[in-house]
């Protein structure tokens, strides 16, 4: 394994259970954390994006490029993940069983519709 995967595996990691931990501090009632929560989650989103940084840097990669396209794909993805998630809490938690499902169908759809948006399609 190299180097810069390594990093990259043990800051991502680190920043995902930080931002899951998060999430359930400032979203779980009981547990009454909801301001410590949020700090631990935008810590575990900033330590993501430090880690790719990081990643690229060690990689010899050049910086991302801010573009349309650039902006268009990131917001595709956050509406994707959202709708999966909207999907989610019908379910399990608003008692909506099929509405949720088609909700987080459609969310997983967008999801997957990013590998050919970024990829392309190839012969």
């Amino acid at each position: 394994m190299k180097k810069s995967s390594f990093v990259a595996m043990l800051l991502g990691t680190v920043s995902g259970v930080l931002f899951a931990l998060g999430m359930c501090m400032a979203l779980i009632p009981q547990w009454d954390s909801f301001q410590i929560g949020i700090i631990f989650g935008c810590a575990g989103l900033l330590l993501g994006l430090v880690t790719i940084l990081i990643w690229r840097k060690m990689e010899k990669k050049q910086p991302i490029a801010v573009s349309a396209k650039t902006i268009l794909t990131i917001l595709f993805g956050i509406v994707g993940a959202l709708a999966l998630g909207i999907g989610m809490c019908f379910t399990m938690v608003w008692d909506r069983m099929v509405l949720g499902i088609i909700i987080g169908l459609i969310g997983i759809l967008i999801l997957l519709s990013l590998i050919p948006l970024t990829k392309g399609i190839k012969d």
